[in-house]
């Protein structure tokens, strides 16, 4: 197994301080150490996944580097009792593609503490077509219904609908029975959010309120929010009265500039989301829910699958701001 040789996506540091991209071939022996070693069949694209091929140091310290936050696969080699040779497995999360070599790889391996078996009702393409993004989606959702939001309290508000995040929560929320509002500043985008279910869209315009009031008309009973700032701000000061709001994103902004008043003069709810270091009980627990509960009916339709030489190219696009839905990277 030692001399075994694969395919991985590697990021180095030319001369010239720049960030290469290449596919290259790598040995098993180059990974870390882990008890598990995975071969893998799929991966996901994800935002830090193209943070890290650009060089940034607040996703990875040292290059060359693989990234890759999500992978599917079968166990190869297993030191650990609670795994088996040719076991399903999932591994997202913790350091996997930031610091450890990650899934855009034929091959990872990984601390046993990392993995969670594939669960019955979910493929291993479907498992990456939700990835990170799904797995963030539905702790959103899951937050929001544990705390008293169910569909008859309202509308759901979901920004940065167009990524990955927002686009499957929008895709759940639908099949749970939610009305939903998407926020996108994607006008070509419309068709494609309307077809996984959202019944109103918003542009961004719409929801950066800059009046400086405390307070706005109450119109949604939940907020998933993706992208921090003002649009975050709008959304809290238009909550009904104990209204509920996950966030777990900040591409435009990690300010919030609001006030406590939506809060304690409307009973409000926000709740913080952090899928990277969910402990593995609830990690189980939201894995079956996506492949039961919150499944939709049509998770091919939220995906384009790519090859890992068309990685390079769809990172760059994902960096402008360009892509709609999930890439899943093909790798098995």
């Amino acid at each position: 197994m030692k001399s075994k040789t694969f395919k991985a996506l590697q990021i180095s540091e030319n001369a010239e301080k720049q960030y290469v991209r290449e596919i290259i071939t790598r040995q098993i022996s180059d990974l870390p150490t882990g008890e598990i070693l995975v071969r893998v069949h799929y991966s996901a694209l994800n935002y830090k996944d193209a943070l890290s091929s650009i060089g940034n140091k607040g996703v990875t310290r040292n290059y060359p580097h693989t990234p890759g936050i999500d992978a599917v696969g079968v166990i190869e080699m297993s030191e650990s009792p609670d795994f088996k040779i040719g076991d399903e497995v999932i591994v997202t999360s913790y350091d996997l593609g930031m610091n450890t070599s990650g899934g855009l790889a034929e091959y990872i391996r990984v601390p046993a503490r990392w993995v969670v078996p594939l669960p019955m009702g979910l493929s291993m393409r479907e498992a990456m077509i939700n990835g990170t993004a799904g797995f963030t989606a539905a702790m959103c959702i899951s937050s929001l219904i544990n705390n008293g939001l169910s569909p008859k309290k309202g509308k759901v508000l979901v920004t940065g609908s167009t990524g990955g995040v927002g686009i499957l929560a929008v895709a759940m929320l639908k099949k749970l029975g939610f009305d939903i509002t998407a926020v996108t500043g994607k006008s070509e985008a419309h068709e494609f959010l309307t077809k996984v279910g959202a019944s109103e869209i918003l542009s961004r315009e719409d929801l950066d309120d800059k009046s400086g009031r405390p307070m706005l008309k109450s119109v949604y009973a939940g907020v998933i929010d993706t992208v921090g700032g003002n649009i975050l701000a709008t959304a809290l000061k238009s909550l009904t009265y104990g209204g509920v709001a996950a966030i777990c994103g900040l591409v435009a902004s990690p300010d919030l500039p609001t006030s406590v008043l939506p809060f304690i003069l409307r009973g409000n709810s926000l709740f913080g989301i952090d899928s990277a270091e969910c402990p593995m009980p609830l990690r189980k627990k939201i894995w079956q829910k996506l492949a039961t509960d919150y499944k939709p009916a049509d998770l091919e339709f939220l995906a384009t699958e790519i090859s890992l030489e068309e990685v390079p190219e769809k990172l760059d696009l994902m960096l402008r701001g360009g892509a709609l839905g999930k890439y899943l990277v093909r790798l098995g």
